[in-house]
């Protein structure tokens, strides 16, 4: 599971770090960093896909949000029992009960 975090969250990082040092000239000499190398980037994409290149970076960020709810729907079913026990813990000590007293109750012998 770790593996499948750090492939996710990798390319996104080091994607949006790219896009926001770039949008911002920040180059720190590099041209990778540039606006130069940002605009053409960009241009070369929309010219592919047929679309505005202005339009480009809210359509990556679309998919990153999705692919993100995808990941954290992957992670929430394969820790769905902690998640209940968490759940069921939050709700008896919303209703006054203690942990441990929330657990199923048997009936009076």
């Amino acid at each position: 599971m770790r593996a499948l975090l750090l492939l996710w969250a990798l390319p996104l990082g080091l994607f949006w770090g790219w896009y926001f040092l770039s949008l911002n000239d920040l180059s720190f000499g590099y041209i990778m960093f540039s606006r130069q190398l940002h605009d053409l980037v960009f241009q070369i994409y929309g010219e592919i896909l047929g679309v505005d290149p202005s339009l480009i970076p809210g359509m990556v960020a679309k998919a990153c949000v999705f692919d993100s709810l995808i990941v954290l729907a992957i992670l929430a079913f394969r820790r769905r029992r902690v998640i209940a026990g968490w759940i069921r813990a939050a709700y008896a000590r919303w209703e006054g009960r203690s942990a441990h007293e929330a657990g199923p109750e048997l009936p009076a012998e």
